[in-house]
């Protein structure tokens, strides 16, 4: 076991190096810079879209089909990954989840404008969509490989970072605090899980819109007492922060120091994995959105990295280092919980665990219905119902796994999953331009 977890480590560094993080930051920027920064200036629009009414074809609402990339994106990522990322690279790493968030909103746009501008119907009238159907009919046969390899890395990508890091965080989590055995949280988890599924993206999507509002409400709410409780150490929180973001950070207290490198590698890798903008997920949700242009519905994905990661994520962040947590020597929820105790005591720790439990449910649902897909893109509708019970079996193994092991696991799958989407976003980012200037040179509403 020590072995495999060293060879994963050795790969995962060799997949996150220097080339992979120019790859994912480059993209967004390229996209940024070719739109006109346009998801930053049409944010206001994006908002509106949110409560604008329904209009065109598709599968689920078109909030619905945010909620549902909400679902499985404000996740462990939120809590356990934010915390890591300051435990491995100090302050400075939530500014670097920041700016992979800025040029991310680029990503996550093209993203959406492809899935549905290149999406399909299948057989039983659902509107099918993703990375694999618009490298396929927006790059061509000769491309086909190319749509394989993403739909390959995302079936499997979803059993790690949708399933078993989500399964095993929450495991740990309520053993920690409740004292709870893994083998029965994964149990429970499993049920509530199977409960929804069985239902398909419609039933999914009703879910995640009833409760990603109030999970995430609830969880702002507790985060933002912490920050009003340590108001007065905020402005030099945010010093450690961009002053860590590019120099590095010493060691002080139980944090051992970390090097530049260490903190824009942590910070853009948590937070790719939280807002996965780039990774090729989300586009499968917003593919099957009821929408009449492409680009409306890209407006409302940008808001999917707005919320997640400069706004949840960024409520955790600050509340570890506000409170001085990050220099404990706590890695994981556990750091997440010791920062809310400090305003909240031993019900802190339990409000962190509880709403990461939330979380990791949700994100169960929503990478459920992106792996699904992927499945369905290689073998037809046919795997569907074994894929399911599949999805549903893993979720206690999860519970019972490695954590570092697991993390690592996630790590690697989302380099594999990112760069057949990201060869893609370039290749097709006249189309995403072209769109874009037609709909809001003809859009009344812009």
């Amino acid at each position: 076991m020590e072995l495999l977890l060293d060879w994963l480590n050795a790969f995962s560094a060799l997949l996150w190096n220097q080339a992979m993080l120019i790859l994912l930051a480059g993209t967004g920027l390229y996209l940024s810079i070719r739109l006109g920064f346009l998801p930053l200036r049409k944010l206001g629009f994006s908002f509106r879209q949110m409560v604008a009414q329904e209009r065109g074809q598709g599968t689920i609402h078109a909030t619905g089909a945010l909620a549902t990339s909400l679902s499985a994106t404000l996740g462990t990522g939120n809590i356990a990954g934010v915390a890591t990322a300051i435990h491995l690279g100090g302050p400075g790493a939530l500014v670097w989840m920041w700016l992979i968030a800025l040029v991310g909103m680029a990503t996550k746009f093209a993203e959406a404008v492809l899935a549905v501008h290149f999406r399909e119907q299948d057989d039983r009238g659902l509107y099918v969509g993703g990375p694999m159907y618009y490298i396929r009919n927006g790059l061509g046969s000769k491309f086909g490989w190319l749509a394989v390899l993403f739909a390959l890395f995302g079936m499997l990508a979803g059993f790690g970072i949708g399933n078993t890091v989500q399964a095993n965080s929450v495991a740990d989590g309520l053993h920690d605090v409740f004292r709870a055995p893994d083998w029965a949280t994964g149990l429970v988890l499993a049920v509530l899980v199977a409960l929804v599924i069985v239902g398909g993206i419609r039933r999914i999507a009703h879910v995640a819109t009833a409760l990603v509002p109030l999970m995430a409400g609830a969880y702002l709410l507790t985060g933002f007492a912490v920050l009003i409780d340590h108001a007065g150490e905020l402005p030099e929180a945010l010093r450690l922060c961009f002053q860590g973001a590019f120099s590095g950070t010493a060691a002080t207290g139980g944090f051992g120091g970390a090097v530049v490198w260490a903190t824009i590698r942590f910070g853009i890798a948590r937070g790719i994995f939280s807002n996965e903008a780039g990774l090729g997920s989300a586009p499968i949700a917003h593919a099957a959105a009821t929408t009449d242009h492409p680009v409306r519905q890209g407006t409302i994905a940008v808001l999917g990295v707005f919320f997640d990661t400069l706004v949840v994520c960024s409520v955790t962040g600050l509340a570890i280092v506000v409170s001085g947590a990050w220099t404990s020597g706590e890695n994981g929820a556990p750091l997440s919980a010791l920062a809310f105790s400090s305003t909240f005591g031993g019900l802190g720790e339990a409000l962190v665990v509880c709403g990461l439990a939330v979380f990791a449910f949700t994100t169960l649902l929503g990478w459920s219905f992106y792996s699904e897909r992927c499945a369905q893109f290689l073998f037809g509708e046919g795997v569907i119902r074994p894929f399911r019970l599949l999805w549903v079996l893993l979720i206690p193994i999860g519970a019972l796994g490695s954590l570092e092991m697991i993390w690592t696991a996630a790590d690697i799958l989302n380099a594999l999953m990112a760069v057949p989407n990201l060869i893609a976003l370039i290749l097709l980012a006249p189309v995403v331009i072209r769109l874009s200037r037609t709909f809001f040179g003809t859009s009344t509403n812009a």
